[in-house]
């Protein structure tokens, strides 16, 4: 994964579904502090998957770019560790 930025997503707004243009991920829950631990979720073949730790679900969008979302609020542009 050289090279490759993955994108992170949180659901700060509170929706019941995040569209996102990624198959790799990381789910952050909330921005920063309040945070839980950046889990990397992977789609494989699926179009969605719910995130372990804060129930987000996630559905993958094929018109969105790897770092988008929808609402697009819910794309992480700050620096995250």
């Amino acid at each position: 994964m050289s090279g490759h930025v993955v994108p992170h997503f949180h659901n700060d707004a509170g929706v019941a579904v995040i569209e996102i243009g990624a198959h790799e991920f990381m789910c952050v829950g909330a921005k920063p502090p309040f945070d839980h631990p950046h889990v990397f979720l992977d789609l494989g073949g699926d179009s969605e998957i719910i995130c372990p730790y804060c129930s987000t679900l996630y559905r993958y969008a094929p018109d969105l770019a790897p770092g988008a979302a929808r609402p697009p609020e819910c794309a992480l542009t700050d620096n995250v560790a």
